[in-house]
C-alpha cells in the first residue's frame, strides 16, 4: 500500500499524531483570564527552541545537501500544505530581495495554489495525485533538492509531491513535527523537531509552525551564508531595490570600509548598488572592472576576492 493512497478507514486506524493530541497543560484554557490564557501560550512556545536545537544535526545535513546541489546547478523546492506551504513560500519569497538569488532558484509550491495562500483549501491536502503532478510540472529533477514541509509528516497532497521528487532523482528532505510520520520514512534526511501537543488541539499554526519557521529560516540562511553571500553577519548580495535597502547598503558599506557616506554613495551609484564590487573596490583600492573580475574569479565570495594578489 502506497503512504499517498490511504483510504479513510486506513487514515483513521493509524496512530494519532503528537500534533493532534490534546495538552493537558491547557486543559482548562477556556476557563481562564486574558493575562492567563496568553501565560500559558508563551510558556508552550518556550518548547519550541529547544525542540529545533534537537534536530540541529539532521538541519546540518539538510544544509549541506542543498548547498552541493545548489552549487551544483540544481534548485531548492519547497512543497507544503496549510500554514507549513504558507511558510515556505515566505521564505522562498524573501531569498530574492535578500540575497539576489535568481528567482526560479528557490521555488515553493502550496497545495491549493495561490489561492491557498489567502483562504483555507484545506481538502487540497488531501491530493497526492495533485502533488505528484505539481512536482512533475515543476520539471523536479537529479540536481535538486526538495523539502517537504507538514506538520503532521501525513498530508498527502506534500507525499505525493515528495514520492514524485524522489522518483525524478532529486534529494529529498522532510521537515515536520511528529516522531516516525510517513514522511519522514521517505527522505533523505528528516527534520523532526517535536513540540509536544499544541495549545489548541491540533493548531499547528502555533508552536509547529513557530519551530518550522525557525528551520526554514536555519537551512535557507546557512546556505546563503555557505554559498558566499554573506560578509561577516552582513547582506552583502542584497537587492537595494527601494529607498530602504539602500539606505541599508550604504549603511553597510560604511560600516565596512569606513567610508564617509559620500564616497560610499559615489562607489555604490557606480555599481548600480551592487555591494559586494563596491566593497572590493574600496577595501582592495581597484576599479570596478576588476572588482567584478576578482568576484568571479572568487564565485563571488568577498574575502576571496580580496585576499587574491595584484598581478
Amino acid at each position: 500500500m502506497k503512504l499517498t493512497s490511504l483510504s479513510f478507514k486506513e487514515f483513521l486506524a493509524m496512530p494519532q499524531a503528537i500534533t493532534e493530541s490534546l495538552n493537558p497543560a491547557t486543559a482548562a484554557i477556556d476557563t481562564l483570564t486574558s493575562l492567563e490564557i496568553i501565560s500559558l501560550i508563551n510558556q508552550e512556545d518556550a518548547r519550541v527552541a529547544s525542540a529545533v536545537q534537537a534536530e540541529m544535526a539532521h538541519i546540518a545535513r539538510a544544509v549541506d545537501i542543498i548547498v552541493e546541489r545548489l552549487e551544483g546547478g540544481g534548485r531548492l523546492f519547497y512543497f507544503g500544505a496549510g500554514t507549513s506551504g504558507r511558510l515556505g513560500v515566505l521564505d522562498a519569497s524573501e531569498l530574492v530581495p535578500t540575497y539576489s538569488t535568481p528567482p526560479g532558484l528557490v521555488q515553493a509550491f502550496i497545495a491549493g495554489g495561490d489561492r491557498a495562500l489567502r483562504h483555507s483549501v484545506e481538502a487540497a491536502e488531501d491530493d497526492a495525485a495533485g502533488g505528484r503532478q505539481i512536482a512533475n510540472e515543476a520539471g523536479v529533477g537529479e540536481k535538486d533538492v526538495v523539502v517537504g514541509i507538514t506538520a503532521s509528516g501525513g498530508a498527502p497532497w506534500v507525499l505525493g509531491a515528495v514520492e514524485a521528487a524522489r522518483q525524478r532523482g532529486a534529494a529529498t528532505i522532510a521537515l515536520v513535527c511528529n516522531p516516525d510520520s510517513a514522511l519522514a520514512s521517505q527522505v533523505d534526511v528528516a527534520i523532526a523537531p517535536v513540540v509536544g501537543p499544541e495549545v489548541i488541539a491540533g493548531s499547528t499554526r502555533m508552536k509547529a509552525g513557530s519551530a518550522q519557521k525557525m528551520v526554514l529560516n536555519m537551512l535557507s540562511t546557512a546556505a546563503m551564508i555557505r554559498m558566499g553571500k554573506v560578509y561577516g553577519n552582513m547582506m552583502v548580495d542584497m537587492r537595494a531595490s527601494n529607498q530602504k535597502l539602500r539606505r541599508r547598503a550604504l549603511d553597510i558599506l560604511q560600516r565596512i570600509t569606513g567610508a564617509s557616506a559620500q564616497t560610499a554613495d559615489q562607489v555604490l551609484q557606480a555599481t548600480d548598488y551592487e555591494i559586494k564590487p563596491a566593497l572590493v573596490m574600496l577595501l582592495a583600492g581597484v576599479s570596478l572592472e576588476e572588482a567584478r573580475r576578482r568576484l568571479e574569479q572568487a564565485k563571488g565570495w568577498v574575502r576571496a576576492a580580496l585576499e587574491e594578489q595584484p598581478s
